[in-house]
This record gives structure tokens, sequence and C-alpha cells, in this order.
């Protein structure tokens, strides 16, 4: 049949010659029907890096033990131990004791240790028990804190414990809430 149609396509293709412009269409797609050589490996790579989304520890979860990662994580159970990742929201309900580290910190929930961060937010509900290492910092009002607050253009590089915390809490009394 296939052999019938095609010497019959030709004699009604008066009909479907306006497909044929369609055929045309695809030969300048071929460029881009060609992406899998040159169109989609460009934008492949955007594609296949979407933004990785954060970890999440529950509000049933307990962790103990030091956590590191290059992506981000949610805290919103109870984590005794160490935490560095690139962005750390501790949220209203969570606590964390130990020392905490992230290029952002947002904290919502409690926190005794610690903080460093180059961005570092304390909000309204915040209650943060430890010294905050800084390059930036918001501290909403309502927020409370309790320890030294030091700024420093690369906070996580900053590894020692000086005993310069202790001049600066006088200028925490300020932040309390």
């Amino acid at each position: 049949m296939f052999s019938k149609s095609k010497p019959e396509s030709p004699d009604s293709s008066s009909a479907s010659k306006p497909a044929n412009p369609t055929p045309p269409s695809p030969p300048s797609s071929p460029p881009g029907g060609m992406p899998g050589t040159s169109g989609s490996s460009s934008a492949s790579p955007a594609p296949n890096k979407p933004k990785p989304s954060p970890s999440i520890l529950s509000s049933d979860l307990t962790v103990t033990g030091h956590m590191k990662t290059t992506g981000d994580i949610q805290i919103e159970g109870t984590v005794e131990g160490d935490i560095q990742a690139h962005l750390l929201t501790v949220g209203e309900n969570a606590t964390v004791k130990g020392e905490v580290m992230a290029d952002d910190v947002v904290v919502t929930g409690r926190v005794i240790g610690r903080v460093r961060g180059i961005k570092v937010r304390l909000t309204s509900t915040a209650r943060v028990e430890g010294d905050i290492v800084h390059k930036t910092i918001a501290i909403e009002s309502g927020a409370h804190f309790e320890g030294s607050v030091q700024r420093h253009d690369d906070p996580l590089k900053s590894e020692g414990k000086s005993s310069a915390g202790a001049a600066p809490s006088s200028s925490t009394g300020g932040a309390k809430s």
C-alpha cells in the first residue's frame, strides 16, 4: 500500500503541497534539531544544574553528630553537634546545640553555641546563646541574644576563639530585646 500511496500522493498532492512547506520548517530547525550536538549542549548545563532543594530535618527528628554540606540545610528538629552548610535555616521550633557555620545563616529558632556566617540574620523569634562572628548581620526587633558580636571580613576562616569576645559583650546589652 505504501508504494501505491506514494505514487498517488504526488497526483493528489495538490492539497498536500501545503504540507510540504512544513518539511522546510524542519530544515530550519535542524540547527535546533541538531541541538543534540550544539544547541542542546549549550542549553544542557543550565537545565542539568538546577539549584537543589535544601535538606530538611523535620521537627520530629533529633540528630546527634556533626553535619557538613556544600548545599542548604533547613533545621526544624533538634541537632546536637556542629553544622557547616552554604545556607543554614534554623526553624522557629528548632534547637541547635553546637557551632553553626554557613555563608548565610537565618535563625528563627534557638541556637546554643557559636554562629559564624558571612550574612547572619536573627528574626524576631530567634534565641541565640553564644558568640556571633559575621561579615554582615541583621537582628530583628524581638530577637533574644546573649553573647558577643564580632565582625570579620571572612568569618568562615577565622577559627580561633579570641578573648576579645568578652569585650564586645557589653554591646550585646543593646541587642537584647
